[in-house]
């Protein structure tokens, strides 16, 4: 069994610099967990810790049910993938994928079927003598990934390993990737900035910021009811919207009043800001639930607001308006049949059923 479990696992750099504050962390046998959030939030050297290239300051770290903070990186069985690959330029794709497997003195026949396995499995079997300078960055990525697939660890360990690659490439490999977790039934860590990698790869994905994870869970509990306005905002493209106000109460009828605007407050959400009222709040909705004119005549007059049209971005299956209400600026992500002016003023509709409410002070979810 391949559980990773990390008990208050904590690090502190030279100027005591704190990258990782007691961090507890347990990732199932099979599980693809992945590891988003901003630069420097410590998630890559939290893969080196469990990687054993990186000793922590505090806390445990256990590979299945044995401790192993004292054991060396070679003695974990753990295989892990770098962002800059990380190939011998003097050797050929074969002999880069079994390197690791000569110096454990595996039988050369075991070798042999071990990397020509995993070269088909990745497609890159006609490339087993080309050098890593014949190959584009996708087909080094690859090998990459088959260095580590040829020791069949018991955990695959990822490090931002696409984030080299243009944007084409970076869907077929997510999508290689994904596939070859199926096929080795392996658990995998993976550490990623990129939240559209985190969402479509991840059975769980746990968000950090400035070495604290904000949140652990599957990709669309995340997105759906974030904990957080960090969260709100890291986790969805276009990010979410944010925009400052305070809750009203009219004729028993709860409104967000931004200053410029107001709309209604669902009902649904009646008891949970109960306590709110009177009060500053920030209201979060995403991009894709704002329409546009099309959906006017459908729409209640208490969630429709009218803006000026700063930017249009027609994306090709969709089109993305940036809009202005005087106060906030915001996007709507909308169908192709929009065609608004730029600098003229534009009703849109707030789907409210699907908003979202932060707390000013603590930025913490209230609903």
């Amino acid at each position: 069994m391949a559980q990773v479990s990390l008990r208050n696992i904590s690090k502190v750099f030279q100027g005591n610099v704190e990258a990782v504050k007691k961090v507890s962390l347990g990732v199932d046998n099979k599980e693809f967990l992945v590891l988003v959030g901003p630069s420097g939030c410590g998630k890559s050297t939290i893969l080196r810790i469990i990687a054993g290239l990186e000793e922590s300051t505090g806390g445990e770290v256990y590979i299945g049910d044995k401790l192993v903070n004292d054991t060396p990186a070679k003695d974990r069985d753990i295989a892990m993938v770098f962002q800059n690959y990380a190939l011998y330029p003097h050797m050929n794709v074969y002999d880069n994928m079994a390197f690791g497997l000569k110096l454990r003195k595996i039988p050369k026949e075991e070798i042999d079927k071990r990397v020509n396995e995993a070269a088909a499995i990745l497609g890159i079997d006609k490339l087993l003598k080309r050098k890593p300078k014949e190959l584009s960055g996708g087909q080094k990525q690859r090998v990459a990934v088959g260095r580590a697939i040829v020791r069949k660890p018991i955990v695959f360990l990822f490090d931002e390993p696409l984030s080299n690659l243009d944007a084409k490439f970076r869907v077929m490999m997510r999508t290689e990737i994904h596939k070859l977790h199926n096929q080795l039934q392996t658990t995998m860590i993976y550490v990623t900035h990129d939240q559209v990698e985190a969402m479509t790869l991840g059975d769980r994905v746990a968000v950090m910021k400035a070495g604290v994870i904000h949140q652990c869970d599957a990709p669309m509990n995340i997105y759906d009811r974030p904990v957080n306005k960090f969260v709100a905002g890291f986790i969805g493209s276009p990010p979410m919207n944010f925009m400052a106000g305070t809750l009203k109460k009219k004729d028993g009828k709860l409104f967000f009043d931004e200053g410029n605007f107001h709309v209604r407050v669902d009902e649904s959400f009646s008891s949970a800001l109960s306590s709110s009222v009177d009060k500053e709040i920030i209201l979060g909705i995403r991009p894709e639930d704002i329409y546009d004119k099309f959906f006017i005549a459908e729409a209640k007059p208490e969630t429709t607001i009218s803006v000026t049209v700063d930017v249009v971005e027609p994306m090709g299956a969709e089109v993305y308006l940036y809009l202005n209400t005087g106060k906030h600026s915001f996007i709507a992500r909308v169908g192709t049949r929009s065609t608004p002016e730029v600098f003229k003023r534009q009703d849109v509709v707030f789907d409210m059923a699907k908003a979202h409410f932060f707390d000013s002070k603590t930025e913490k979810t209230i609903i």
